[in-house]
C-alpha cells in the first residue's frame, strides 16, 4: 500500500511539473521570440519566424533609439512614473493610516467612497479630466498625466495599506503618542519603517499600470516632445516609409526591459510583503 501511494503520489508531482514547464513555456516563449527576432538583420525576415538570426545585428537597437526618438520618451516617461508613484505612495498611505487607526467621524463612509474608485473605469472620466485640465492649462503637460495616474491608482492602493495597517497592534501607537510623539511624528518615525514592504509591494504592483499607461497619454498629451514611450512606441512604425520589423521589434525590448527589471530585483520584496500583510498581529 505504501508502494502504490508513493508512486501515485510521484506521478501526480510529475504530471504538475510537466503542466508548469508547459505553462513556464508558453508564457515565456514570447518574450524569447521577441529579443531573438530584435537581432535579425532586416533580409532575415524573408526566412521564417522561428529561425534564429545569423548574427547579433545590434543596429536595430541603435537606430530605434537615435531615429524613434526613445530618449525622450524614456524621459517623459520616467518623470510621470515617478510623479505618480510618489504621489499614490504619500496619498494612500496617508489616508489608509488615517482611516485604519485613528478615530472619526465618516471613516467607514470614507472608506467605501474610496473603494468605490476602484469601479470606476477610465473611458468615462476622460472627458471630463480633458475639460478640467484644459481650464487649467495642462493639456500637453506631464503634470496632468501624474494627477490622472496618481488618482486612479490611489483606490488600490488605499485598499492594499489597509490589511498592513490592520496587521499591526494599536498599542506601538499608543506607547509613542504616550512618550510625547506627535502624530506626524508617529507616521514618519514608527508607521514607515514598518510598511517599508508594503511599500514596495504597491510601488511594483503600481509601477506596472501607470509605466504601460496608454489612454491617459494619448488622450492629453499630442506634442512629439512629451510623449511617453508607450505613445511613443505606438506611432513608431508611422516615422518610416516601409515597416522594419527589426526596429519595431528592438524598441519593443527597450520598452519593456524597465518592466521586466523591477520584476526580477524586487520579486522576493514584493512576496514577502504579500505574506506579511496577510498575518495579523
Amino acid at each position: 500500500m505504501d508502494r502504490r501511494r508513493l508512486s501515485r503520489a510521484f506521478n501526480s508531482s510529475n504530471l504538475i511539473l510537466v503542466i508548469l514547464v508547459i505553462f513556464l513555456f508558453i508564457s515565456t516563449y514570447p518574450v524569447i521570440w521577441l529579443l531573438i527576432s530584435s537581432f535579425k538583420s532586416p533580409n532575415e525576415f524573408t526566412r521564417p519566424a522561428f529561425s534564429l538570426p545569423q548574427a547579433l545585428y545590434l543596429e536595430n537597437y541603435i537606430r530605434a533609439w537615435v531615429k524613434g526618438n526613445l530618449g525622450t520618451y524614456y524621459q517623459n516617461s520616467i518623470v510621470s512614473t515617478t510623479g505618480a508613484l510618489l504621489l499614490i505612495i504619500l496619498t494612500s498611505s496617508t489616508i489608509s493610516f488615517a482611516i485604519t487607526k485613528m478615530k472619526w467621524k465618516l471613516k467607514s463612509s470614507a472608506m467605501t467612497l474610496f473603494s468605490l474608485g476602484i469601479l470606476i473605469p477610465t473611458q468615462v472620466v476622460l472627458i471630463p479630466l480633458f475639460m478640467i485640465f484644459r481650464s487649467l492649462s495642462l493639456i500637453n503637460n506631464l503634470t496632468s498625466l501624474i494627477l490622472s495616474l496618481g488618482a486612479f491608482g490611489m483606490s488600490m492602493s488605499i485598499f492594499l495599506f489597509n490589511s498592513y495597517f490592520s496587521s499591526i497592534p494599536n498599542e506601538i501607537f499608543e506607547s509613542a503618542i504616550i512618550d510625547g510623539c506627535s502624530i506626524y511624528g508617529v507616521f514618519t518615525r514608527i508607521v514607515l519603517p514598518l510598511i517599508r514592504n508594503a511599500i514596495v509591494t504597491v510601488l511594483v504592483v503600481q509601477f506596472f499600470n501607470v509605466w504601460n499607461d496608454l489612454i491617459f497619454s494619448m488622450t492629453f498629451i499630442s506634442r512629439n516632445s512629451l510623449k511617453t514611450i508607450q505613445t511613443g512606441l505606438l506611432f513608431f512604425a508611422d516615422e518610416f516609409g516601409n515597416v522594419e520589423w527589426g526596429l519595431i521589434f528592438a524598441a519593443i525590448v527597450i520598452t519593456v526591459l524597465p518592466t521586466i527589471l523591477v520584476y526580477f530585483l524586487l520579486n522576493k520584496l514584493v512576496m514577502r510583503g504579500m505574506t506579511s500583510g496577510a498575518v495579523k498581529g
